[in-house]
């Protein structure tokens, strides 16, 4: 019995330090870019190429940023969905940056935890905060639910022309 529990504790430690070193390896956000410009930047290139912008507001020392990162880009069809149809950018909240400033012009969104995504349109106005909860499944996250996001947030969703009744 002694032996399991020795067993199941070193095997436990292990999976922590795994993670942990993932996440040291996790750098997509920038603590000292300049959001404000880096966010210009995207609803303009959103702007030109017909997309919307995808805000992922988290941190490197976030696991579930990681996870969704690593879930996003490591799925073909999230993945080309994505770039076919936004253009992401990570927004850094950590204790060396929290952008408060940005964060307070779209409404608080780390209210709901971390991540947390914001969809800008190619004008750069706030169209939905989304919760990263609701696309939790387990231990990570769920393919249709998170298929179901971007289709419900992406450009083409807010095409009238997606809604003309058939004659």
């Amino acid at each position: 019995m002694t032996l399991r529990i020795l067993i199941l504790t070193g095997c436990m430690a292990l999976s922590m330090i795994s993670r942990g070193q993932d996440l040291s390896k996790y750098s997509a956000y920038n603590p000292v870019e300049d959001a404000n410009g880096a966010i210009a930047t995207a609803v303009k290139e959103a702007k030109e190429k017909g997309k919307h912008v995808l805000i992922q507001v988290g941190g490197n020392w976030c696991i579930w940023c990681a996870r969704f990162d690593e879930f996003t880009k490591g799925d073909p069809d999230i993945n080309t969905y994505i770039e076919n149809n936004y253009v992401r950018y990570h927004l850094n909240y950590s204790k060396e940056n929290k952008n408060k400033e940005v964060l307070a012009k779209y409404g608080f969104p780390q209210r709901f935890g971390f991540p947390v995504f914001l969809i800008l349109d190619g004008e750069g106005n706030l169209i939905h905060t989304e919760n990263s909860a609701y696309l939790e499944d387990g231990k990570g996250y769920g393919k249709l639910k998170v298929i179901e996001f971007l289709k419900n947030w992406c450009k083409a969703a807010f095409d009238p022309a997606q809604y003309k009744e058939e004659k």
